[in-house]
């Protein structure tokens, strides 16, 4: 299958993985900064007290980033868990029509998951909503991940939907499951 948007849900996957990367980073850090207080109270010189304050709380938010935004990406590489013990054995000319109702439905719950928090990210805006943490960040940053991360990955499906509904409509005995897509 090929995607015309392509590009948008690459940069959707180097997003994703650029937040693991800054938790990787984050982590060693906080890890080095421990493993040099041990060694400086081994020296008798007492703690430094090299810790990264809220680093739980960065990593959580980070991991939602990362998570959120590389929906798409590993969507259009086929890179989801489907259950196809059903529908892999149906003719193409019928299992067509069942991916087609099966991308309907993960499109419709994906609509109404980035409705609902696009609703939560305008409240909290309004609100100044922050995190309980040791940090006081604002929620709308990782709600706002959250939300692009959806808005990509219901880019990605309606293509796929799109495509799918026009191999059924026109061909729909050509309808093979390419590798992009395999399970």
């Amino acid at each position: 299958m090929s995607y015309r948007l392509r590009p948008l849900y690459n940069l959707g996957g180097y997003l994703s993985a650029t937040c693991l990367v800054l938790i990787c980073t984050l982590i060693t850090a906080q890890i080095v900064g421990r493993l040099i207080d041990l060694l400086t109270t081994a020296l008798g010189v007492g703690r430094i007290g090299l810790a990264i304050p809220g680093l739980a709380e960065m990593s959580g938010f980070l991991l939602v980033g990362a998570t959120f935004l590389g929906l798409a990406y590993t969507f259009i590489h086929g890179a989801h868990i489907r259950v196809t013990l059903v529908i892999g054995r149906l003719p193409a000319r019928y299992r067509v029509f069942v991916e087609v109702a099966c991308l309907s439905l993960a499109l419709a719950l994906c609509l109404y998951l980035a409705f609902y928090l696009y609703r939560l990210l305008a409240d909290s805006i309004a609100f100044g909503e922050t995190s309980y943490g040791l940090l006081s960040i604002p929620l709308w940053l990782p709600q706002s991940a959250m939300l692009a991360g959806i808005g990509l990955f219901c880019l990605a499906l309606g293509e796929a939907w799109w495509q799918t509904l026009a191999t059924a409509l026109r061909r729909p005995g050509d309808f093979i499951i390419d590798d992009a897509n395999q399970e």
